[in-house]
This record gives structure tokens, sequence and C-alpha cells, in this order.
């Protein structure tokens, strides 16, 4: 056996491993620099970059600067002037804290510092190569800090291999940079590649500031679509934007989420989001949204991973609650005839005001395909109604040959307007005060009837069914722990379930909509969630997964011939559902076309 002697490293070496959990590429560089001069009370931040940041990366900022004697100091592993105590760490306010990031970066690049305080007679400047520090020298500096940071892991060639075509480098530091832009909107962020200037971020104190970094970095299409949010309980606060379900994406790429200022990843909060949007959201579609967490420093671990791009919260419960009720409740307003008013003072979207819906339709009492609507025809003006004659039967065509000769004054028009014809026995038009709204009949009254039938379940509550017959279920050994511990949140669930044994349960009651389903598949997947989150979704999911199917089967169908009455009402019951402009499965229930666009179709005024 070959001895092995326990030995000290050498500190460049040190620093060189730690660059390893750092500096994973260029993007890592510019980040860790230009948090330190955000840190420092910068204004303005500089990035310029050759050869997507390979050969030279240089941040300028015109923050407070370092003393001269503090220069050497700065690129010395865990040296820092952010924390100096464990009460410290436990209560970061700072971006950056480590005191690793200069001297990793050092350690594996040609390295230059040069800074100035507001009261220096001139600037000093520290460079580094090869694990050489050489002495501060004086040089000509305005006030701030620069460093430069060249030739990226020249001597450490592995490390080099693994570096990307400069587009795609260059690609990942604009990516970067994006995030930050949404968090720091009263920073500016300048960004040049190869001598020429790539992105500029104006800052400032000014609403319209924030504004237009919305618009800069996620488009017009967000922020049309965008739904501002904020609410705070707890000793939480959540703020931000949420696209309305309509505007979705193929991937994860518009998903930015900021707790205390810091861009971090979280699962948890992810699982939140993702079950705000389960009900509005098109399968196999991603959200888009900008989210800020605000909430006591000692309350979230930012110390958990090496560049800080996750953290661990206290209350993981609470705080995942609190963000998937704030969302859902956000999300419940997108109700048909309701258009996405970005309101980027963070209050909460206020809907339109709508006529009052009919009753709610008792469960259990669920109308079959080809019956009457349910819907209360009275809802719409008699008066606009009248102009159509009775309106006819059920099965009458809801074409009249008596045209109307009066409408009501354009601020008495709901949003969705009234019913003028019905196409193909699909789809209502009708006519509100800025054009023309079409709306797809059996996804609407799809829409509607699922939200009555779940006003109506959670107001009966979840009942249990007990089996016949106990259920034996095969489980790990930690699990069969969590269902000794967790009894009572599984009653809530609706599951009765018992330990037998040290890897058995004995499952004597499920929930009784679920119950010809599979109860033992269903209580797995709940225990998974236990384990995993602290909560499960999972009973929710598959009720409302049923519920929606009772709700689809139970609508209008296509080729059904609807009076004018019948299509108004349809429409009123629609300004007034929660979640009325998507379907059960996250499909578009509505759209409208104003005058305008409708003239550039037959280019009038040109």
């Amino acid at each position: 056996m070959t001895e092995t002697r326990i030995r000290l490293l050498p500190e460049t070496l040190a620093n060189q491993i730690a660059a390893g959990e750092v500096v994973e590429r260029p993007a890592s560089v510019v980040k860790e620099l230009v948090e330190n001069a955000l840190d420092a009370g910068a204004g303005r931040v500089d990035i310029d970059l050759e050869e997507g940041g390979a050969r030279l990366i240089r941040v300028r900022d015109d923050g407070g600067g370092i003393a001269p004697e503090e220069l050497a100091l700065a690129v010395q592993r865990h040296a820092t002037s952010k924390i100096a105590t464990l009460d410290d760490l436990e209560a970061v306010a700072t971006l950056g804290f480590r005191g690793e990031a200069l001297p990793s970066i050092a350690s594996v690049s040609r390295f230059r510092i040069l800074s100035k305080r507001a009261h220096d007679p001139h600037g000093h400047a520290l460079e580094v190569e090869g694990g050489r520090v050489d002495k501060p020298v004086p040089v000509a500096h305005g006030e701030g800090t620069t460093v430069e940071v060249r030739d990226l892991f020249f001597n450490v060639p592995a490390r080099k291999k693994f570096m990307r075509a400069e587009r795609t480098e260059l690609g990942h530091i604009e990516e970067w940079l994006r995030s930050l832009a949404l968090a720091r909107p009263d920073v500016e962020l300048r960004l040049g590649h190869n001598g020429k200037a790539t992105r500029r971020y104006r800052g400032g104190q000014d609403a319209l500031i924030a504004d237009d970094r919305l618009l800069q970095t996620l488009g017009e299409e967000f922020t049309r679509n965008a739904l501002a949010v904020g609410h705070e309980a707890a000793g939480l606060a959540l703020r931000g934007w949420i696209a309305q379900p309509a505007y979705n994406r193929p991937s994860a790429d518009q998903q930015y989420l900021y707790v205390n200022g810091r861009s971090v990843r979280d699962r948890s909060i992810a699982h939140a989001v993702k079950m705000a949007y389960a009900d509005v959201l098109f399968h196999g579609r991603q959200p888009a949204y900008v989210l800020f967490l605000e909430l006591d420093p000692r309350r979230v671990d930012v110390n958990v991973h090496p560049a800080k791009h996750e953290v661990r919260f206290r209350d993981a419960r609470l705080v995942h609650d609190f963000v998937y009720r704030t969302l859902k409740d956000a999300l419940a307003q997108t109700r048909a005839g309701v258009t996405a008013t970005p309101n980027m003072g963070g209050g909460n979207v206020t809907p339109m005001s709508h006529p009052e819906a009919g009753s709610s339709m008792p469960f259990g009492h669920y109308p079959r395909p080809q019956t009457p609507l349910g819907l209360h025809v009275a809802d719409a003006p008699a008066a606009y109604a009248s102009l159509y004659g009775n309106g006819g039967s059920a099965s009458s065509s809801p074409m009249t040959s008596s045209a109307p000769q009066a409408r009501p004054e354009d601020g008495d028009i709901p949003p969705l307007g009234y019913a003028i014809a019905q196409l193909h026995g699909i789809h209502i038009l009708a006519e509100n005060a800025e054009g023309l709204v079409v709306v797809d009949m059996h996804a609407a009254h799809e829409r509607i009837n699922y939200e009555k039938l779940k006003t109506a379940f959670d107001g009966e509550g979840l009942r249990l069914q007990p089996l016949l017959v106990p259920i034996p279920v095969a489980v790990s050994l930690r699990e069969a722990e969590l269902v000794e511990r967790e009894g009572d949140a599984l009653q809530q669930l609706g599951f009765e379930v018992v330990r037998s044994g040290e890897q058995s349960l004995l499952l004597r009651a499920v929930p009784a909509l679920l119950a010809q389903g599979d109860p033992q598949a269903l209580l797995r997947d709940v225990l998974a969630d236990l384990v995993e989150h602290g909560h499960s979704p999972r009973v929710a999911e598959a009720r409302d997964e049923l519920l929606s199917t009772m709700a689809c089967h139970g609508s209008v169908r296509a080729n059904r011939r609807l009076s004018i009455p019948e299509m108004n009402a349809l429409l009123r019951e629609m300004e007034a559902t929660e979640r009325s402009a998507q379907c059960n499965h996250g499909r578009p229930t509505w759209a409208r076309f104003s005058l305008a666009e409708i003239d550039r179709w037959f280019l009038r005024g040109r």
C-alpha cells in the first residue's frame, strides 16, 4: 500500500481549486465583479469585453473605492469587508460576502485592480499573475474601482478547453446582465464587446425607468401581457409581474426570481408558481414572470451554494404557500374581457366591474349536453335584447331579420359586448365598444361550469369514503415514519391511513370523489410530495382533473344553436367567472379585434 502524507496546499493551488467553484465561465467573473461594484454603492457600471470575455473582462464602477493599503488584502482568500461575525453571516444584506471571488479570479487570469476613494489625491493599481502579487502603485483614476481580467484560464488549460464559442459566452453574459437589469433599475449598466457598445440600460429612481427595463429585457409582448402583483403577509412581501396565461413560453427562459434582491433558483417557489398556473396554462408550456420576494434576512440562508445561486428558507412551507396563494389570486382575475394593463407600481391588477352572474349550479346536478345552458338570460339588458325580438328557442337560428335600430351608449357596453351572431355553431360574434369579440362557446362554457363545480365542491368539503376492506400499502421506511408524524395532514387530504409495520401501511379510507381511481398510487404520490416539499397538491389536482372532465362533458357542444339571449347570458357569465380567459386546458376562450385593426384588413384610411 502506498503511503500518503497530509500536506498543506500551496496558496495558488488552493485559490485555483476555489476558482473551480466560483469561476465557471466568463459570465461568472462578470457576475462577481459587478456584484462587488453594486455592494460598493455604484450608480453606474461599465463592462467591456473582448472575445466573449476570454481575452478581456473589464468592469468599472463609480462606487466608494478601496483604500490603497487594502488592495493587496482584497486578493487574499477569506478577506471581505461585508461580514465580520456569525451574526452578520446570518443576516447578509450584500450580494457578495464569501471573500473568495477576487483571489479565485486572480489565480486563473492576468489580473489588475485600480481604485480611488473620493478623498484620495490619486488612485492606486495592483497586479496579480501566477500567484505573484505586486505592490500597489499610484495611477490616474477617477473615483471608484476598475478590475481587469485578461486571458482567463491561461494557466489552467484543462478549464480553458471547456469554454464555448465567443458568441455563446457573450450570450451568457448578456442573459445575466438582463437578469440584473430587472433587479436594479436604479443603476446604469453599459456593456461593450470588441470595442463596440452593445447594451445600455439607463438607470434612475423614476418609475418610468422600471417600465423601460421591463420592455428592454423581456420585450413588448411580455409587457403588454404583464399583470402586476403585490402582496404582504406574515413578514413576507411579493411583488413583480406575471404574464397572463395566454402569453406563455416553450421553455423557462423568462422566469426571474429574486430573494432580497439576489437572483436565485428555488425548486419550492418554482413549484408554487407551477401550481398557481395549473388551471390556466396550456399543457407543456411555461409561464413567464419576474418576482421579487422580500423577507427578514435571518429567515433565509444564502450561504448554501458557492456561486450563491440557491437559498434555503427556514419556513419553506410558509414561503411556498404565500407565493402560491398570491399568484393564484392574481390569476383568478384573468377574466374574459379584461385586458392586462401593466401596473408598474406593484399593486394588484383591478379587474373591470362586471354584471352579477347567475347563481352557482348545485354540486351533483350537472346539465347533460344539448339541454338548456343553465345561464340566466335575463342578465342581458332587456332593452338591448329587445332589439332582436324575443330571441327564439334554443334550436332556432340566432340570426334575425330585424337589425338593431339603436344601441346603448358605449359606456354602458360590458367588456365582451353584446352578441350579434353565431358562426358555424362554434363561435359567438359580439360587438363591444372597441370592435369585434369572438368567443369559443364550448371552451367558455366549460370554464364557467368548472369554476361552479369547484366552488360547490369546496363548500361541501372533502369527504372520506371508508373502504370495506382496508388496503395494505408497501412503502419506504421514511414514508412509514412520515405517516406517523403527519396523520392529521393526511386526514385533511382525505386519507385515513395507519402504520402497520416497519415499511407497510394500512389504508382505511380515501377521498370520496376519487374512490373509483387508484387510491394506492395516489397515496404513494402524496407521500412522495410530503417527503420532498412538505405538502402535496396531488389530491386537489386529481379532484380538479375529474371536475374538469365533468365540466367538459356538461358544456355546450359544437353545432348547438343558441339564441341571442343565451349568447348574451354566456358572455355575462364569462365576465363574472374567474380565469374565464382560458378553458380548463389552458386554451384561450376569446379574442378581440379593434375597429382600427379591422380597418387595416381592408386598407381603410390609406
